[in-house]
């Protein structure tokens, strides 16, 4: 009988789970237990996750950024961030990690910049007035690319023991 070498991870996933869609929170427990890469869920709320060693909860405290500060503090290069928080994927790069959107857009030293940009720019129409909508909600198709981009991703980034 052959065995499959254990998987060896030496990045992590951060979830910014505040605004996670449960959808996507689903995604992540599955392929973290399924791949035994460590999850953490971070929020300013209680968290309920399946019991596993792969994955955990972290709750701070209240207050406007908290989950985003925490989350830059702990990432390092390497590491996955799921959020849809501009700014704090802009953290997550600048110190090395990559950022995941729940709409499968991976964020990256090539795109940041303009993402970043142009969050600042609707975001400087939203306070002089200016409505400029809201996302839309999250389709199937957004739920399949990010399951494939996070797929794509681990895959990548596997490592096995030899």
């Amino acid at each position: 009988m052959q065995t499959r070498p254990m998987q060896i991870w030496p990045m992590r996933i951060w979830v910014d789970a505040d605004a996670c869609p449960s959808a996507i929170k689903d995604i992540l427990v599955r392929a973290a237990m399924r791949r035994g890469v460590k999850t953490t869920l971070v929020a300013n709320k209680n968290l309920s996750v399946p019991a596993s060693p792969h994955l955990a909860t972290m709750r701070v405290g209240q207050g406007f950024d908290v989950v985003d500060e925490a989350i830059a503090a702990l990432v390092q290069p390497g590491d996955l961030v799921v959020t849809a928080d501009i700014p704090l994927a802009a953290k997550v790069i600048e110190r090395g990690g990559l950022a995941l959107n729940p709409r499968g857009e991976l964020y990256t030293t090539d795109n940041i910049g303009a993402r970043l940009t142009m969050r600042n720019m609707l975001d400087e129409l939203r306070s002089s007035g200016v409505a400029t909508g809201g996302p839309a909600p999250l389709s199937l198709a957004d739920r399949n690319a990010f399951a494939n981009q996070l797929d794509r991703f681990l895959t990548s980034h596997a490592q096995t023991s030899t």
